[in-house]
């Protein structure tokens, strides 16, 4: 129990001090935004497999974290796992602790514990996100 609130507390201070980030600092760090779908999951063997708290990183998923699942196509974009992410109509930041299968694309589903009523009453939407990503170097320019 004490290795989950440690893990829950270390989510929530990298969560704050991503927040502080969002002033103008050049930390080599640039915002993106993308429209995805957004869909909700939760910890259950038939939404997941056998271990539905253990995320596809080995992360280990607790009821109340702001976590979030990406599809692998938004891996590529810099999606990557401890990313941090704004959804747009909810509030702080949700960090990537999971990855869907391969089927699905441009697509993230919110982490909601094992609240399936919640899960369901979110249903599907369109929304935009904000994502930090590394700013791309020039190599041309060096």
């Amino acid at each position: 129990m004490d290795k989950k609130i440690t893990l829950l507390l270390l989510c929530c201070y990298l969560c704050h001090s991503c927040a502080e980030k969002d002033k103008d600092e050049d930390d080599g760090c640039i915002w993106k935004t993308k429209v995805v779908n957004v869909s909700a999951y939760n910890s259950v063997h038939w939404q997941t497999d056998q271990e539905p708290s253990v995320a596809a990183w080995g992360d280990t998923l607790l009821p109340g974290m702001k976590a979030i699942a990406v599809s692998r196509d938004l891996l590529d974009l810099g999606l990557e796992q401890g990313s941090h992410v704004k959804i747009q109509g909810l509030d702080g930041f949700y960090t990537v602790m999971d990855k869907m299968h391969s089927r699905w694309r441009n697509k993230i589903d919110i982490y909601m514990g094992t609240d399936i009523a919640k899960a369901r009453k979110w249903g599907r939407k369109k929304l935009k996100i904000k994502y930090r990503v590394k700013r791309e170097t020039n190599i041309d320019n060096e």
